[in-house]
């Protein structure tokens, strides 16, 4: 059942979960309590559709606007969260992310790989990403095509997968279940403003909610959940007092610290010899989800080579170079103020277009119509009519030239943080200031890796890798933070003193207030998050059952 804030008449709600935030994590934690014995309250800020009034409440303060993008870009605050804008991609972290790793600081989960695990099959039918098998070999056992013909990886591996969603939007997709739902009710339009503790600062008793009509509303119930993403949860724990008076669950200065992102970036120029056959497009796993294969790091080279995680796939040639003589890539950048925000902000990170090769990009646009109408006729088909999507721009290389295009692991900086800025939204809340910061260990990752994977190209006489080893941390954070993947900011572990939340997500300063996102994962590994985001708010639910169950003096044999 749905109920708009705004215009209902209720103005106090109760249940045995209130769970705050209607994107991946809250959608995913919400589906798992369906037709169970416990009554769940969703709470979300906004409605199903995008409001600009709701979205301005994101907004906020950035250090170094060349390293992070605006606070209200990528965030959604909508029924759906930012699933109604991601990519779609899929993949889950490796068994070493969760490991103790002696040569990087805060790198330990208080969890391991097989405690997820069980998880990412249904994790994976949520996002409708198929089938949780991401070896090539295994998902294609009859396809041979190579990446790279004749390549035998020594550092590498070559045949693990990433998926893609449809992307699904989670609040489209899964809407009707709540409507039929006898035991989740949402609350649309509905801002939380403050949380309210027992005299003790241990437990939490009730919400003060919001409208932007100016209506409060509250909420009681027994566990509490903030599913609000890892900036927001930042903020709306920093802007209660809590027990120490510093913010809620930030007796030890944790909050918002150890912000982490990805970092990503396009390096080179890999020219390949006359004869090697190169394969960088998606294939199609029976069930029809789009996969593509990446060149992984081995876990062992990290060990050995004492650096982050690291993937790559082969990209098209150097966009803003004209000697890549195609026309839909001449295109894009002359066009790229017409584009989507990620890739027009890659675009304009490049700079304007010299008069010099602005001809020859207007020379490959015309000399390359018939390949242009092509592209555009496959991407009117298999992307905008398309229910499940074409997942990027794949341009097949005329020169035989690629670049690299790179996702690396962030590693936990203690000084990388999110705090409170002066300024409030327009429900008094204080609103956010970001430092992004990196450290020179996520510069040796993209370092160590662009070195072994051009040493193997060109001793095994495939190819020349071209880039320059002093422009490597320039290209790494040419665009910033990347994208929406925040994380780390309340991390998971077992010691109160580095750490906001234990194994299950709740906080170590209250008994019964839980976090689901990536703001609790300790560390970034390379995958992009929403599958684990998904598996862990999954675990989480099974956890609040049992919870639930034991509160209630029922047995798990009952």
């Amino acid at each position: 059942m749905f109920i708009d804030a705004k215009t209902c008449s209720q103005l106090s709600f109760c249940a045995d979960v209130v769970i705050v935030g209607g994107g991946a994590a809250g959608i995913s934690l919400a589906l798992s309590l369906l037709d169970t014995p416990m009554s769940v309250l969703l709470i979300e800020s906004g409605n199903r559709d995008d409001d600009p009034d709701v979205q301005a409440l994101y907004q906020g303060e950035v250090t170094d606007p060349r390293r992070h993008s605006p606070l209200d870009t990528y965030r959604q605050r909508r029924w759906g969260g930012s699933t109604t804008i991601w990519g779609g991609r899929c993949m889950p972290l490796d068994p070493i992310d969760f490991e103790h790793r002696a040569w990087a600081d805060f790198c330990s989960w208080p969890i391991g790989h097989e405690d997820v695990l069980p998880y990412y099959p249904a994790a994976n039918r949520l996002c409708e990403a198929g089938e949780f098998n991401y070896d090539h070999d295994a998902v294609f056992p009859a396809l041979s095509k190579p990446l790279v013909s004749s390549y035998h990886p020594e550092a590498f591996t070559h045949t693990r997968l990433e998926r893609f969603s449809c992307p699904t939007d989670f609040g489209k997709r899964y809407r009707h279940l709540f409507e039929q739902s006898n035991n989740v009710t949402v609350l649309l339009n509905a801002n939380l403003t403050q949380l309210e503790l027992d005299g003790a600062q241990q437990r939490v008793i009730g919400l003060e909610v919001k409208t932007l009509t100016g209506k409060t509303l509250r909420v009681e119930g027994r566990q509490f959940v903030l599913a609000v993403g890892g900036l927001e949860v930042v903020r709306i724990l920093l802007n209660q007092p809590g027990a120490s008076g510093q913010g809620l669950g930030n007796a030890n200065d944790l909050v918002g610290r150890f912000y982490m992102c990805h970092l990503a970036g396009t390096i080179g120029r890999i020219s390949f010899k006359p004869g090697v056959e190169v394969w960088h497009g998606y294939d199609v796993a029976p069930e029809g989800v789009y996969c593509r294969r990446r060149f992984a790091l081995k876990e062992s080279v990290q060990r050995e080579r004492k650096v982050g995680n690291f993937v790559a796939r082969l990209h098209h040639p150097r966009i803003d170079d004209p000697q890549h003589r195609t026309g839909i890539l001449s295109a894009l950048l002359l066009g790229k103020y017409f584009i989507s925000y990620e890739y027009g902000k890659r675009l304009e990170s490049l700079g304007g277009v010299k008069l010099a090769s602005y001809f020859r990009h207007l020379l490959n646009v015309f000399t390359d119509m018939t390949g242009i109408i092509r592209f555009l006729t496959h991407w009117m088909m298999k992307r905008s009519l398309a229910q499940r999507k074409f997942p990027s721009v794949i341009v097949r290389s005329k020169a035989q030239q690629y670049s690299l295009d790179f996702h690396a692991e962030q590693l936990p900086n203690f000084h990388s943080r999110v705090t409170l800025a002066d300024e409030r939204d327009v429900l008094g809340m204080r609103r956010l200031k970001v430092d992004w910061k990196y450290l020179p260990q996520d510069v040796k990752t993209v370092e160590v890796a662009l070195g072994l994977f051009k040493s193997e190209l060109e001793k095994q006489g495939l190819a020349r890798f071209d880039y320059d080893p002093a422009e490597i941390e320039t290209e790494m954070v040419r665009y910033g933070a990347y994208g929406g993947h925040h994380i780390g900011t309340t991390r998971m572990g077992a010691d109160p003193a580095h750490s906001v939340v234990d194994a299950n997500g709740r906080l170590h300063e209250v008994d019964n207030l839980y976090i689901a996102g990536s703001s609790v994962f300790p560390t970034s590994s390379q995958a992009n998050p929403t599958l684990t985001i998904v598996a862990l708010a999954l675990r989480l639910g099974e956890h609040l059952q049992r919870q639930n169950r034991q509160d209630k003096g029922v047995s798990e044999h009952e």
